[in-house]
């Protein structure tokens, strides 16, 4: 739920306020690499996002862990826009945006347009790095039963990668398109995460609120 209020020199927008955490302290809080049935529904809704962007002809552009929010709700996507088609004039595209080099699709750092499938190959990335601990692990590294999606999501050919609604089907077989992406029922998450989700409401919830001196 969320309101609106003050005058047009000074509006306020209060949402309800959600723990979440970026993927990385996601792992860091676990101590590792995240259980497959999580990685499964993580990769599923954020497929789900990117499904529900593409069609409205929106490219993500920077899918990255950093820009993953894990709440206990499941996971939301932020960052978007991040990378742009034309980086920094004399820098990297991953320097000039801060998107982690092992998201960037072949053909994006080579200086190419940053588009659906390229998305598709960060999402891969992120897959990866949930179910290992890094976006670019060896393939025997990955858990058997996502070896296959994260592999042809993180093709070199952008023709060979599938489309994030084909990506949703693969991990969440069964799941209803568009039941995932900001839902409002818990999922299953690791005691270590939310621990962690439990302590940042804590902390929120013990800071004093600012004070203005007159």
């Amino acid at each position: 739920m969320a309101q609106l209020g003050g005058t047009s020199a000074f509006p306020w927008y209060a949402s309800r306020y959600r723990p979440a955490l970026p993927l990385p302290a996601v792992l860091a809080a676990h101590g590792g690499p995240l259980p497959e049935p999580l990685v499964r529904t993580l990769g599923g809704t954020l497929a789900e996002a990117l499904a529900s962007a593409h069609v409205l002809g929106v490219v993500h552009g920077g899918v990255c862990p950093a820009g993953v929010l894990l709440t206990a709700c499941g996971p939301l996507l932020g960052c978007f826009g991040a990378m742009r088609a034309n980086p920094v004039a004399g820098a990297s595209a991953a320097s000039a945006t801060g998107v982690e080099t092992g998201c960037l699709a072949p053909e994006i750092a080579a200086g190419g347009p940053v588009d659906r499938a390229g998305d598709v190959y960060a999402l891969g990335a992120v897959l990866a790095y949930a179910a290992t601990g890094h976006t670019v692990p060896e393939r025997q590294e990955i858990p058997a039963g996502l070896r296959d999606i994260i592999t042809v999501c993180r093709s070199r050919d952008p023709e060979g990668r599938p489309e994030p609604a084909k990506v949703l089907a693969e991990l969440l077989p069964g799941a209803a398109y568009g039941a995932l992406a900001g839902s409002t029922e818990p999922v299953s998450l690791p005691g270590r995460v939310v621990e962690a989700l439990s302590r940042q409401s804590a902390e929120v919830l013990a800071a004093a609120l600012p004070t203005q001196e007159r």
